[in-house]
């Protein structure tokens, strides 16, 4: 539930910039915004901990997925409690997240000045407040969504934490893989939500998320390249090197664009959202094509971040009118 866009949104702002700007929505802005005494303060302290672009991220995908699957027709009030069952258990996992990488943030000039590092939350605070986040979400996903999306959480929850955040992340090249899991699971509990039961289309759409997210990572993975090396953190541009990641970012540009025309095999959406989806496919290809050629590899990897926020974005946004378009 979590893991992209996990990163996807914590890195989105400030790219020329490792400091955060006053007008930064990220949690380390928010976090230096709040070093005042006061208990606004203290609230906003605790808020960055949830790292609230990532939930903002999450809670579009699992909207996404829901509408994908309502076909236009919406439940409004199942809608409200899905997004803040997945919303709340997915602020747990980050702040369970933030108490794990405390050492790896602090080697790291955009993440050194998180709450979690400072120490202006303790460990013990924070574990507590993530034991209620968590609890709360799995309550409402259980009682007001449904059993199955309940597990759907609890098996994101587990992956992020403890299969990424505790392990893969730390000791192999393959945790983005691993933590792509997690971060394709919202769109998934927002379809299922509707549904009650798996089917091709959750599928594919749980498919396409996860398979966004290598080329959206591994970019970021080429242009801070540096801060993971110096965190001992063995991303693959680090292991596997620059021309290697460029290369599984192309890899997984084509599967994503395969798995987006794939998308109408199992129906309900139609002929618009193939064109939209393959233009905005055929154009990411090109994109990395020429990131193999690229002779400022830092600057195309920016470029070709920037390029899939807007694709994540027309994705949803395809998931919720496409249904209903021809």
């Amino acid at each position: 539930m979590f893991s992209s866009l996990h990163t996807s949104r914590r890195e989105s702002c400030h790219l020329s910039s490792l400091e955060p700007s006053p007008l930064d929505g990220t949690d380390v802005a928010i976090a230096v915004r709040a070093q005042g005494a006061g208990p606004l303060n203290n609230v906003a302290r605790y808020i960055s901990l949830t790292k609230p672009r990532v939930l903002a991220g999450n809670v579009l995908t699992t909207i996404a997925g829901f509408a994908l699957a309502s076909a236009g027709v919406f439940d409004f009030a199942a809608l409200g409690w899905v997004t803040l069952g997945t919303t709340l258990v997915i602020a747990a996992a980050c702040v369970v997240n933030n108490i794990l990488d405390r050492d790896i943030d602090q080697s790291m000039a955009r993440t050194k000045k998180r709450v979690s590092v400072t120490g202006a939350i303790s460990a013990r605070a924070a574990t507590i407040f993530a034991i209620l986040l968590g609890v709360s979400g799995l309550l409402v996903l259980l009682f007001l969504s449904s059993p199955l999306v309940a597990a759907i959480g609890v098996a994101g929850f587990l992956v992020y934490v403890v299969l990424y955040g505790m392990w893969t992340k730390r000791m192999s090249v393959h945790g983005t893989l691993v933590g792509s899991i997690s971060g394709a699971i919202p769109v998934l509990a927002g379809y299922v939500a509707v549904t009650g039961a798996f089917d091709g289309t959750a599928l594919i759409a749980f498919l396409m998320m996860f398979l966004w997210q290598e080329p959206e990572f591994y970019s970021i993975a080429i242009y801070r390249r540096d801060e993971y090396k110096a965190a001992g953190v063995p991303v693959i541009s680090v292991s596997r090197g620059i021309e290697h990641t460029k290369r599984q970012i192309l890899l997984y540009t084509v599967l994503f664009a395969a798995s987006a025309l794939a998308l109408p095999l199992f129906g309900g959406v139609g002929i618009t959202y193939t064109v939209v989806m393959g233009i905005v496919s055929l154009v990411w290809i090109v994109i990395a094509i020429r990131g193999l050629r690229a002779t400022d590899d830092a600057q195309w990897a920016r470029g070709n971040f920037r390029y899939s926020l807007w694709v994540v974005l027309i994705m949803c946004a395809m998931f919720a009118i496409g249904p209903v378009l021809p």
